[in-house]
């Protein structure tokens, strides 16, 4: 009989595990004082109170007799051990006796005691957030605010790093340091967005008495042991897990979208440990937590940026003054692990690499790079034939790794192979121009309407908002295949889409169009969500004629098309027809 875990329904393929961020969101409701109010309609009561069917369950007598802790004299006897007897079946159906041995109990550790041993943990701090996101169906307005409560931890210069999606669309941010009563109003400097980290400042001298800031450790091995340290499930209280470090590699970073360096742990990070530090056996800070996998097949699976993503962070900023992203290669390549492939691109049998596939016409490398070159080594370093460099001893990691540790606007020398020839180019990197951009990056969403029609640009928050968290499978094939695939012929090129038709006597029959693509304006292509609110607003036409996929075309008489507007707006209580960024 087949495992149940491995039977697959006819159709789509079954989706994969998915890593998702883990801080801990509360309703609007909580918005109070107290925003570690959690719902008690979802919570279970604890198994010893749970009513089962039947006979209720006897309660057995003790083997070992009460102790009184309430202060009392009654105290356990000056002798090392308490024996009891328990009655037990052993394998021939006889009973026999057990006899317990319990040790004597030791004095507990004073509480200030513990604090003085692991010092970092008071550089821990609770964030609270409260997030006002855009409406991308309504493009003009916002949605209702919530809050959300994560973990964060001090470092030095008055700083503090949490987690980019703790405070994504933040309204107002507050932090709380571990066994105060008091919540500190918080100024953001910085978001990463890639990276999945942000850092935050308090102006209140209060805040940053007796604190010492953590320190950062270097790169941790395999199965070297870490400790989480932060504030999951809403809690008021510190909380620890620990565990080691199961796997190190390029990961996918659920948040910013990209890849970069992560490690994997065993222990467990739940809502609410997002920005939480990893600590090592020394104290010292090797990771930040950012998020888990949730799958009904696998347990405590949970990943932390390691310290050299923070120091890229942290350095970028303190040389620019903001956050400038991470630079990568704007190209797609091809392993050359088959034989007859590298012998038909001319490589020799001892030269390794990867070969070019496609390039991003608005990266700086489309200057230099074509179509099947071999990329041999970048920086010095010798790229395999499986796109992987050496990274420690009896590791390799993907060499995108080398790309991510340069800062945006700073050269390398990449060696390629082109007609059996060597070449060197000297690139200066910058970062990804996406046609579906990943992040709006706290911008309010930009939109154009005439004659009812709302125009926007699509964005992966956009077809997040129009088609749920797997939008990856539910959005329009066409859609879909732009985000993946297309390339951006420009820096300001925009997938512009109708996104809806607000109903008005002016555009009977063209109600069912949603998320349809505009192609062209009046036979002119388009380029970006501007130039349509542009050439609109300036046309001079009898008519106004948009392109659209699968061949539709929209056709408005233009004064009767503009002077509809106005009343179409005041209709559905929209206070401007385009978004202020386009008016600029």
């Amino acid at each position: 009989m087949e495992s149940p875990t491995l039977r697959r329904k006819r159709g789509r393929k079954p989706k994969k595990p998915v890593a998702d961020t883990m801080d801990l969101q509360l309703p609007s409701s909580s918005l109070a004082d107290d925003e570690s109010q959690i719902s008690l309609t979802d919570a279970s009561p604890p198994p010893s109170t749970r009513l089962r069917r039947g006979r209720p369950r006897k309660i057995g007598r003790p083997s070992i007799p009460d102790m009184d802790v309430s202060g009392g004299d009654n105290k356990l006897p000056p002798s090392s051990s308490k024996r009891g007897t328990q009655h037990v079946i052993s394998t021939n159906g006889e009973l026999s006796d057990l006899v317990l041995v319990t040790a004597a109990a030791e004095q507990p550790p004073r509480w200030g005691q513990v604090v003085k041993a692991v010092p970092s943990m008071d550089a821990v701090v609770k964030v609270f957030c409260v997030h006002t996101e855009p409406n991308f169906s309504l493009p003009w307005q916002r949605k209702r605010q919530y809050s959300s409560s994560s973990s964060g931890f001090i470092i030095g210069g008055r700083r503090v790093l949490t987690n980019a999606h703790s405070v994504e669309h933040y309204t107002q941010v507050k932090l709380k340091k571990r066994g105060s009563d008091t919540k500190y109003l918080a100024t953001v400097l910085a978001i990463g967005t890639e990276c999945d980290i942000a850092m935050l400042t308090v102006s209140d001298d209060e805040f940053w008495e007796g604190v010492t800031p953590v320190e950062f450790g270097s790169l941790p091995a395999l199965q070297d042991g870490v400790t989480v340290v932060g504030y999951p499930i809403g809690g008021d209280t510190i909380s620890v897990t620990s565990g080691v470090v199961s796997r190190m590699e390029i990961l996918s970073y659920v948040h910013g979208s990209t890849e970069l360096l992560g490690l994997q742990i065993d222990a467990a990070i739940n809502s609410g440990n997002s920005g939480g530090p990893a600590f090592n056996d020394k104290g010292k800070c090797v990771g930040i937590a950012f998020q888990s996998l949730k799958h009904e097949d696998v347990e405590n699976i949970g990943y932390v940026i390691p310290t050299p993503v923070i120091m890229h962070f942290i350095n970028d900023y303190e040389k620019s003054g903001e956050y400038t992203g991470f630079p990568i290669l704007g190209l797609e390549w091809q392993k050359m692990e088959n034989p007859d492939l590298r012998k038909a691109m001319g490589m020799a049998p001892g030269q390794k690499g990867v070969r070019v596939r496609r390039v991003e016409p608005t990266a700086p490398e489309s200057e230099f790079l074509k179509l099947s070159d071999i990329i041999l080594s970048f920086d010095g370093v010798d790229i395999a034939n499986d796109g992987t460099v050496p990274f420690r001893h009896g590791e390799r990691i993907g060499f995108s790794y080398l790309v991510s540790q340069k800062y945006t606007g700073e050269n390398a020398i990449i060696k390629v192979l082109r007609n059996a020839k060597v070449h060197e180019f000297n690139i200066r990197l910058a970062t990804h121009k996406r046609l579906v951009p990943a992040h709006i990056k706290g911008r309010p969403p930009s939109y154009y309407i005439v004659a009812g029609f709302v125009f926007t640009a699509i964005s992966v928050p956009y077809l997040r908002s129009e088609y749920g968290k797997d939008y990856e499978y539910d959005a329009p094939v066409k859609l879909l295949e732009k985000h993946l695939h297309a390339m951006a012929q420009s820096p300001d090129e925009q997938l512009v889409v109708v996104s809806q038709v607000l109903v008005a006597d002016i555009n009977i029959g063209y109600e069912d169009i949603v998320n349809t693509q505009v192609l062209a304006f009046n036979g002119k292509p388009l380029k970006n969500l501007k130039s349509l609110a542009t050439m609109v607003e300036n046309c001079k036409d009898e008519f106004l004629q948009f392109d659209l996929e699968y061949e539709q075309i929209v056709v408005l008489q233009t004064k009767t098309a503009k002077a509809a507007t106005p009343d179409i707006l005041t209709m559905h209580c929209i206070p401007s027809a385009i978004s202020d960024d386009l008016r600029s």
